[in-house]
């Protein structure tokens, strides 16, 4: 596509600002509206910036209609659990119905979503690497991974109902990138990295800078589909813990559950005993369609990615 015109929901955000930037650099773009719920402390140049609530249904298609819209990237979603997982339900999943139906209304051509690899659930039979083919088990315990879950299913009905809608289904990684801060970096802020003994929980990781040039592939000449997005290869527990120079804390999986079981009727917690499946069974994402089918190769592997997220946040490595 030629002379694309995109708006990011969610677009005053981390990933947001990024995908930003990269759309403005990309030649085949002529406009990019950032749509979201508050304005980013450094706007981008040449990004029209708009208050935009997915939660309020019918609120897009008059932005959208207005800018004259033909592809929407939609990464509005709660990334960080909490306590108020109503709240998480209606931006996550309620708000993806609303830009769908904004879409159909405006007559988008295409949209481009940010699922997760959490989308697979964590599961102690996945796969090892886990491919688009592998049938998706968001467990219902993580509002975050239900959530994936739940969206993917809608989009997969809108795809049989509105096959004029293109889709683009990008299922990601961790994210690393030099301002991120998630419920994984802070695993490694420690003094000792917690591991649950007999598993190498393994981790994929995507350099934000690559999640954001797959985007704008995705927005204007990238084909459909849907796919996985982590760079090659995955680091153990073990390996990171390694590489920052900091012990391990080894604990048998049932103490850790006892453990945070009180912890969170204490409230000193929001994570409760599913926390450990959660670092047991690690969805580890394969991007054989990434490369070969999308066209698109990550510049770093994961093992590069943590190289420079350790590089982008001195302190968090010893020695």
């Amino acid at each position: 596509m030629t002379g694309v015109r995109v708006l990011i929901t969610g677009g005053a955000g981390f990933l947001g600002s990024h995908v930003a930037r990269a759309l403005v650099a990309h030649p085949g773009v002529d406009l990019v509206v950032a749509g979201d719920v508050r304005r980013p402390e450094h706007p981008i140049e040449s990004v029209a910036y708009e208050e935009c609530d997915v939660t309020r249904a019918g609120a897009l298609t008059p932005l959208l209609t207005r800018h004259a819209i033909d592809v929407v990237v939609h990464l509005a979603a709660i990334v960080s659990p909490g306590r108020d997982h109503d709240m998480e339900y209606r931006v996550d999943v309620d708000g993806s119905r609303n830009v769908l139906e904004a879409c159909i209304e405006a007559g988008v051509r295409r949209i481009v979503v940010s699922s997760s690899g959490a989308a697979y659930g964590y599961h102690s039979d996945n796969p090892e690497w886990l491919t688009e083919s592998d049938p998706l088990h968001g467990n219902d315990a993580f509002p975050y991974s239900k959530h994936k879950r739940l969206v993917e299913q809608l989009l997969g009905a809108y795809r049989e109902m509105h096959p004029e809608l293109e889709q683009v289904v990008f299922r990601i990684g961790t994210i690393l990138g030099p301002t991120v801060q998630n419920q994984i970096t802070a695993l490694w802020d420690s003094s000792r990295i917690l591991a649950i003994r007999g598993s190498a929980s393994p981790f994929v990781f995507i350099w934000v800078d690559d999640v954001a040039a797959a985007m704008a592939r995705a927005a204007t000449d990238g084909p459909p589909g849907i796919y996985n997005v982590a760079g090659d290869g995955c680091l153990s527990v073990q390996q990171i813990a390694q590489r920052l120079g900091k012990p391990l804390l080894t604990l048998p999986a049932g103490l850790l559950a006892f453990a945070l079981r009180v912890g969170q009727a204490l409230r000193l917690t929001v994570h409760g005993p599913e926390k450990v499946v959660f670092l047991q069974h690690r969805p580890v994402l394969a991007n054989t369609a990434l490369r070969q089918d999308f066209g698109f190769t990550p510049a770093m592997t994961s093992a590069e990615a943590f190289e420079a997220y350790l590089a982008s946040h001195p302190g968090v490595a010893r020695g």
